[in-house]
Parts: C-alpha cells; sequence; structure tokens
C-alpha cells in the first residue's frame, strides 16, 4: 500500500474568504461541494487543503485525509490493529471509499481512496 496524498481539513464557515486568502499564496479551487472545499497548487497539483463546514456523511470532521492506493487494504490494516475506526468503510456518491479511523494522538484521519 502507498501513500497518494496528504490533506489537511480545516474546519471552517468562511470557505469563499479561505479561497480568496489562500489564492494569495497561489492555490487554485479544485473541488467544491459545498460543504468541503479543496484548493490545490497548480505546479504541484497534490500540494492541498480543504475547508469543511460539515461532513456530509460522517459523525466527525476528520482532521487529516490520507489518499492510499488500496484502502481496503489499509481498512484491514486499522482493524487488524485494534484502531478505532469512527466511520466505517463505505463508498460515497462522491466517488471515493473512505473510513474515518482515530490515531494515537486522538485525530480523526480520514482515509480514502478514488474509485
Amino acid at each position: 500500500m502507498s501513500v497518494r496524498r496528504v490533506v489537511p481539513n480545516i474546519p471552517s464557515a468562511a470557505l469563499e474568504e479561505s479561497a480568496e486568502f489562500y489564492g494569495l499564496l497561489g492555490f487554485e479551487e479544485v473541488m467544491n461541494h459545498g460543504w468541503i472545499m479543496t484548493l490545490a497548487s497548480p505546479a504541484t497539483p497534490a500540494a492541498q487543503v480543504s475547508f469543511m463546514t460539515g461532513d456530509k456523511t460522517a459523525p466527525v470532521m476528520p482532521d487529516l485525509s490520507v489518499e492510499v492506493d488500496d484502502v481496503d487494504a489499509a481498512y484491514a490494516a486499522m482493524r487488524e490493529s485494534g484502531a478505532e475506526i469512527l466511520h466505517p468503510l463505505q463508498d460515497e456518491e462522491w466517488g471515493v471509499r473512505r473510513f474515518f479511523v482515530r490515531d494515537p494522538n486522538g485525530r480523526v484521519i480520514n482515509v480514502l481512496g478514488h474509485r
């Protein structure tokens, strides 16, 4: 299994203002579902930051998103380790398969793969 990208998720009630602010640093909007917006560097597309007003299907907002090449293997590894799963592995309507797990620091990690 390999990591494709890591994206911090910032709770925000100011998505438009965040886009404008981070735009000054060269970020451009690459995804916006209304409740989550992701900005990326055009020069380095995997350099991203997301802003969230909430999560559409999960009971908590993740602190960090980690995209992996095999989300099913990641889920199996986390379950076998006894890690706390906060949101079960599932396919989401916006094209990702994901689950949430709590890391040893108490942070909520959104582990995902694109279908």
